[in-house]
């Protein structure tokens, strides 16, 4: 029996494709938790920032204010949508690799097994060996 796993470079393929897809669904929740934050922090500004108009002046200025507000607001609202799809991406092509690794991982695994299995009965077979030709010499005495 071979010592080495035949499939050894494959499974390290496997593994390295999904070490990768750990490093992009990392960012991508990275991203996303960011635009997440930010929009928050929007919201937050917004709702803290309640002027009272004291002339026409004042009035229309806080109404821009506000209608920028809700156009960055809107913005936030399209990042964050698009960052949340980012992330369901990077969290399905993960679990692909993280899929095609396991199955290779499990076949190593029991090849380990059997190759342990292997040497032992190997051992044990010279030992038996060792043991037959040393019981016919001191019976042959």
């Amino acid at each position: 029996m071979n010592r080495q796993f035949s499939l050894a470079g494959l499974l390290r393929l496997r593994q390295a494709e999904q070490k990768t897809a750990e490093t992009g669904l990392a960012a991508a929740n990275s991203r996303s938790s960011s635009v997440r934050a930010r929009r928050a922090e929007a919201r937050a500004a917004l709702a803290e920032s309640a002027g009272t108009a004291g002339d026409s002046a004042t009035l229309l200025a806080i109404a821009a204010a506000r209608a920028s507000s809700q156009s960055m607001l809107a913005e936030l609202d399209a990042l964050a949508a698009v960052a949340a799809e980012e992330a369901a991406a990077a969290q399905a092509e993960y679990t692909e690799a993280r899929r095609r690794a396991v199955g290779l991982e499990k076949l190593e695994t029991r090849h380990d097994a059997a190759f342990a299995a292997f040497e032992l009965l190997a051992e044990q077979g010279a030992l038996d060996e060792i043991a037959s030709a040393a019981w016919h010499r001191k019976a042959g005495s």
